[in-house]
């Protein structure tokens, strides 16, 4: 279970900043990552900055992006305050990233949402509406919106990497309809992947339980039990997606497009019953 736009955890644990990478694969380049106040979303800029790329990253709250910008280095970040599914919000950090550093090269669709706890049964119609809104259509605004920026500038957007879910692709209790909007959200990707190419590369990664605030739920009290369900035997930090989305963004996942990678601890080797 990922998305950070309301994650708790900073993304990187201590001593962890700005980890140098095996190249500086992003050089030259811009990313824009929503949600990246904390959490994945914070994880992924600062691998993006440690291998030579500056960052447009966004947010709900104003302070805490500042502090995220801080840590990342002024010079090499900006954030943008506003929620990913406003439209006001993500023209102005669009034009904003144009402004600051003249080119965008990535984007991650990062942000997500899930107010809902419980069977659909008892699920409230303008609350799934809403996770659709966050999760799948604004995805695809951004997707839009940046691409169409990034043509006017003097390179095209290189790649993107949408932010799913391991719940997208099996069921799961009590957060079923999360799990609904990160299937739409993986079939989007495939959609995306065969429209913008050649061009522009569309990925998407499917974390499992990610230590954030998102996730707390499905850990907080039991984290050796939920740890126990996983071959690797611990559950995720935001860094062990951080990897995984440098590469599908970089050239290094070059021939890689309209693919689903599972950041699960391995998890998903395991059969039910």
């Amino acid at each position: 279970m990922a998305d950070d736009d309301v994650a708790g955890s900073t993304g990187h644990q201590p001593g962890q900043e700005h980890r140098p990478g095996p190249a500086q694969r992003f050089a030259g380049r811009v990313a824009l990552i929503t949600g990246a106040s904390r959490g994945i979303g914070l994880a992924v800029a600062h691998r993006v900055v440690a291998e030579g790329g500056r960052v447009v990253i966004t947010g709900r709250s104003a302070d805490t992006l500042a502090e995220a910008v801080a840590a990342l280095g002024g010079d090499r970040a900006l954030g943008v305050a506003g929620k990913a599914d406003d439209a006001a919000h993500r023209a102005a950090a669009i034009a904003q990233a144009v402004d600051s550093f003249g080119r965008l090269d990535h984007l991650v669709n990062n942000a997500g949402i899930n107010p809902a706890w419980g069977p659909l049964g008892q699920l409230d119609t303008a609350v799934a509406r809403k996770i659709l809104d966050v999760n799948v259509i604004a995805a695809l605004e951004w997707t839009r919106e940046v691409f169409a920026a990034a043509s006017s500038t003097d390179g095209p957007l290189r790649s993107i990497v949408n932010m799913a879910s391991i719940a997208g692709t099996a069921s799961g209790p009590n957060i079923a309809f999360y799990g609904v909007s990160k299937a739409a959200l993986i079939n989007l990707t495939m959609q995306l992947a065969d429209e913008l190419a050649p061009r522009t590369r569309v990925n998407a990664l499917a974390p499992a339980v990610i230590k954030t605030r998102l996730a707390r739920a499905l850990y907080e009290g039991r984290e050796e039990q939920a740890a126990n369900a996983y071959p690797l035997r611990r559950l995720g930090v935001p860094d062990d997606v951080a990897g995984p989305a440098a590469f599908l963004l970089s050239d290094d996942a070059a021939w890689v497009t309209g693919q689903t990678l599972l950041v699960d601890g391995g998890a998903s080797v395991r059969s039910v019953g």
